[in-house]
């Protein structure tokens, strides 16, 4: 099979998440003006929910994914690659039932015991919470399509529907509650119809995508095809689990102590903060299955290089996007949303959280080269340490400071970890990349940190509401072309390309 251009995946990814960032960040204004701050909290919490439901994964997307590559780089046969997928569509379908169920039978404490309701109903609450628990079983069962379609490499395909899916999801359902009512649960219901619609497609190419086996072949409907893969399969289930805790914990402790009201203003912080790692989310679509094809391939040179290229993108990105966030979240917020008092209570929120995302995207890393290797036992380690100290952490900070507390919490947690985990699991699995790595992204950390302290002073709430997105604008441009240019791979792509030219 021809091989994807990594290069067209990465950009193609991109430019979608860069899509969905802005779309979906641009649009809450709105969500907030037409349907009331309480509202926009039970779709925060519909968001927490649809990213705890990932605790029933169990590893079988990651694993899905991995062993398609494995199929294109010919270590699979059609008839074993068909018979795992197989198996793993009934592993799925069960649990996304089982899931789902149960989550529409708590419909009734959640309503009225979990959620602090001041205005809306109880009766629209539940029907809101019995639509969340289908459209949640829904999005999650797509995610063994969406581990088929990636391990294909078929990137730009998938960036092109989740780009038209953001544009129903988000402007979309504005124009349908413009016809039907801005209530929470018309809002609803156009999610499950696109959720349907959605599911639909990924299966649609899912099925074009695998590879013919003959008649004579007996696919079957055994299990046994897992087996084989449960140690790594269950290694990231348990990470995944991890994982899950470690970013929707605070959000989950909170749902149950604000009310809803100012849980959506916290979930409104949070989300913007989101945007810095949903920046690094497209990256890891392209080169964990490319990686993974390398390390079958014995390219191991060629793997080191695609880690190392891959770290130094995310920090000219993603890292100099925490930290602009960071340095001008009070100005961001005042200027998306024009309201004072929400920019004055959320900008500390937003602060914590993006600084701690920024940090998270670089911690990422040490998982991909693992997970090339099919080992994730250090991985495992490190993250049943954090998630030990983590939860009670957070319950705790979160009980007695709120939302700011949590915050802490988390940029703290992730800035731990980078600075000491990362290290020994470079040192164990990969010698010699650990200084080679961190010099990959320290250099435009200092530099642009530095920048944005110097800058941000010039950025106030003088002034009208454009003038101030204008001059945030310019920080953050400057601050992309300072992390550039602070890379010793990207100035020697430029010393190499200048070279061309000249000879």
């Amino acid at each position: 099979m021809l091989r994807p251009s990594l290069k067209l995946n990465v950009i193609a990814s991109y430019t979608s998440q860069i899509y969905l960032i802005v779309i979906s960040i641009a649009i809450l204004p709105f969500y907030i003006e037409y349907m009331g701050a309480e509202a926009y909290g039970l779709v925060g919490f519909f968001a927490m929910l649809q990213g705890l439901f990932n605790l029933l994964d169990f590893g079988l997307t990651p694993t899905i994914s991995r062993q398609t590559a494995q199929y294109n780089a010919g270590k699979e046969t059609a008839l074993n690659f068909r018979q795992l997928f197989r198996a793993l569509s009934l592993i799925f379908l069960v649990i996304a039932i089982i899931g789902g169920g149960v989550l529409f039978l708590l419909d009734d404490y959640i309503a009225a015991e979990w959620l602090n309701l001041e205005n809306l109903s109880v009766e629209d609450v539940l029907f809101c919470l019995q639509v969340m628990a289908v459209c949640v079983a829904l999005r999650w069962m797509a995610g063994l399509y969406r581990g088929v379609i990636s391990g294909f490499e078929q990137i730009v395909w998938l960036s092109v529907i989740n780009s038209i899916s953001a544009t129903f999801k988000f402007p979309g359902v504005l124009l349908y509650m413009y016809f039907f009512g801005f209530t929470i649960k018309s809002f609803f219901v156009f999610q499950l119809m696109l959720a349907l619609v959605e599911f639909a497609i990924l299966v649609t190419k899912t099925y074009f995508l695998l590879p013919k086996t003959s008649s004579k072949d007996l696919i079957g409907w055994s299990i046994k095809p897992v087996k084989p893969l449960l140690g790594f399969a269950l290694t990231i289930a348990l990470t995944s689990s991890i994982w899950v805790l470690f970013t929707q914990l605070d959000k989950f402790v909170l749902s149950g102590i604000l009310p809803l009201a100012d849980y959506g203003y916290f979930t409104l912080a949070v989300l913007v903060a989101g945007g810095v790692l949903q920046l690094s989310a497209p990256i890891s679509s392209p080169i964990m299955p490319r990686m993974a094809r390398l390390e079958a391939e014995q390219q191991y040179e060629q793997m080191r290089q695609v880690y190392l290229n891959a770290t130094q993108f995310i920090a000219v990105i993603v890292v100099t996007a925490g930290i602009v966030l960071a340095g001008v979240a009070e100005p961001v917020l005042y200027a998306w949303t024009g309201n004072m008092e929400l920019a004055n209570q959320a900008a500390p929120v937003l602060r914590l959280y993006a600084l701690g995302n920024a940090v998270l995207a670089l911690t990422a890393f040490p998982y991909y080269l693992q997970y090339a290797k099919g080992n994730l036992k250090y991985h495992l380690i490190g993250n049943i340490t954090s998630v030990m100290i983590l939860i009670p952490a957070v319950i705790w900070a979160a009980t007695h400071y709120g939302a700011v507390g949590a915050g802490w919490v988390w940029f703290l947690m992730q800035l731990f970890y980078l600075v000491f985990w990362v290290s020994y699991i470079h040192i164990k699995i990969e010698p010699n990349i650990n200084l080679v790595w961190f010099k990959t992204f320290l250099p435009s950390l200092v530099t642009v940190s530095v920048f944005v302290l110097l800058s941000t002073q010039w950025v106030d709430f003088s002034g009208n509401r454009l003038m101030i997105l204008l001059k945030i604008i310019i920080i953050s441009g400057i601050s992309v072309v300072i992390a550039m240019f602070s890379s010793v791979r990207v100035l020697n792509i430029f010393k190499a390309k200048l070279y061309r030219r000249t000879v």
